[in-house]
């Protein structure tokens, strides 16, 4: 059994193409990546997926990073 922790990592975009590039090199990396394409289905999916790590886009349409930011911190 390998002793290397899978950090679970929250991918947050509106570009199909950034989260797949994104999934892509972090899975073949051992991360155990989720993606989503809008703020507010990041909030909901955090609850239960719980991420170490969230890279999340600051211009999307209808809420932007900076709320879904503070929204992830209320958690």
């Amino acid at each position: 059994m390998s002793s290397k922790q899978h950090y679970r990592v929250l991918v947050v975009d509106d570009e199909e193409d950034i989260l797949e590039l994104l999934k892509y090199n972090l899975s073949k990396e051992g991360f155990d990546v989720k993606t989503v394409n809008s703020g507010k289905k990041a909030v909901e999916l955090a609850k239960d997926f719980v991420p170490d790590l969230v890279l999340l886009d600051i211009m999307m349409p209808h809420q932007d990073g900076v709320e879904t930011c503070r929204q992830l911190r209320d958690l």
